[in-house]
């Protein structure tokens, strides 16, 4: 129900339904409504759901990255800090964002800003082949997915090269017709959602991404999850 309130954009009545229940709402229930809080941009809504999340799962490096997401987009750089020393002073670590595509029975793996694979060069030009002609189609980098305060150019510098847009760029140029499948070990972040919507589009190819929470089928510039993930 909390769900199902959440997609329907009634955060207010979802909230309150959480804090009606018997019982003490899990985190399951809290992730529920941090979906709703995602999709409809209620930034106050979701800091006050992440905090309870960081309660629940101290050890969850995900829903500490998403609060100092929120922070960061709001340009509460002091706040964003303090999270990523809370981190520190946990021992809690984010682990890197990697992608796999198999071609040909052999697996290929990218890493975030990698340049390890054989045909390193040419994905990066195939990317910023991809980026260029995204931009003339009205794509504009979700620049508050970085967590730094830095110019919005090195910004767009650091979203360029996610794990997964390195792995669709390799799809491309290794095969003409197939679908591009990819496996993702963290959330697909909202910036590379629109980036893999925008390709399926312009390329005419279907994107599978399988992250950390979900499937994700990109066909003709739409995503099979809604936008809702």
């Amino acid at each position: 129900m909390v769900d199902l309130l959440g997609r329907a954009g009634l955060l207010d009545e979802a909230h309150q339904l959480i804090k009606s229940m018997p019982m003490e709402a899990n985190a399951i229930i809290w992730g529920a409504l941090l979906g709703g809080c995602r999709l409809y941009r209620d930034t106050q809504l979701a800091e006050h759901v992440l905090k309870r999340l960081i309660e629940l799962e101290p050890w969850n490096s995900g829903n500490y990255v998403l609060l100092s997401n929120i922070y960061s987009a709001d340009h509460r750089w002091d706040d964003a800090a303090k999270i990523r020393s809370s981190m520190i002073g946990k021992g809690i670590q984010k682990p890197p964002g990697y992608s796999w595509i198999e071609l040909d029975g052999v697996l290929h793996e990218f890493l975030v800003g990698d340049k390890s694979h054989p045909l390193s060069d040419k994905i990066y030009a195939k990317l910023g082949e991809l980026i260029k002609e995204l931009k003339a189609a009205g794509y504009v980098p979700t620049t508050e997915f970085v967590l730094f305060d830095i110019e919005e150019e090195e910004k767009e510098h650091f979203l360029g090269y996610h794990s997964e847009k390195l792995a669709v760029a390799f799809g491309l140029i290794s095969s003409s017709e197939d679908v591009i499948r990819i496996v993702k070990n963290l959330r697909v972040c909202g910036d590379c959602h629109v980036f893999m919507k925008l390709v399926s589009k312009i390329m005419g190819r279907e994107i599978i991404v399988r992250d950390n929470n979900r499937f994700h089928c990109f066909v003709e510039g739409s995503c099979s999850c809604r936008d809702y993930w």
